[in-house]
């Protein structure tokens, strides 16, 4: 009887993280500064958030097209930063169903 169980047994639900709203500065390193983001919303991700950001701004430069802000659309969440000295500002905001833009 105990195979039966290891095998009826479910396997642990994955938790959704809630969308966030706020903002967080990162420096030219990427090490955050200072945010509004909920304390629940993993460091983690910020941190990869900021080096995704970092990233394009210093790959945009390199091209000789520097970006002064960029704002990316995903179905549920959007993501603005802006350039600041080599720096960022980042801005998570969650869409809501009847957004449209």
């Amino acid at each position: 009887m105990g195979l039966l169980n290891l095998f009826s047994s479910k396997p642990p639900a994955a938790s959704l993280l809630r969308l966030p709203t706020g903002s967080f500065t990162v420096d030219r390193e990427g090490a955050v500064l200072v945010g509004t983001l909920p304390s629940s919303f993993p460091e983690k991700l910020v941190h990869e958030i900021a080096d995704a950001v970092l990233c394009a701004f210093r790959e945009a430069e390199e091209a000789q097209m520097p970006l002064s802000e960029i704002t990316i659309h995903y179905p549920s969440l959007r993501i603005s930063a802006r350039e600041m000295r080599g720096g960022a500002i980042i801005y998570l905001s969650p869409k809501s169903p009847s957004t449209t833009k």
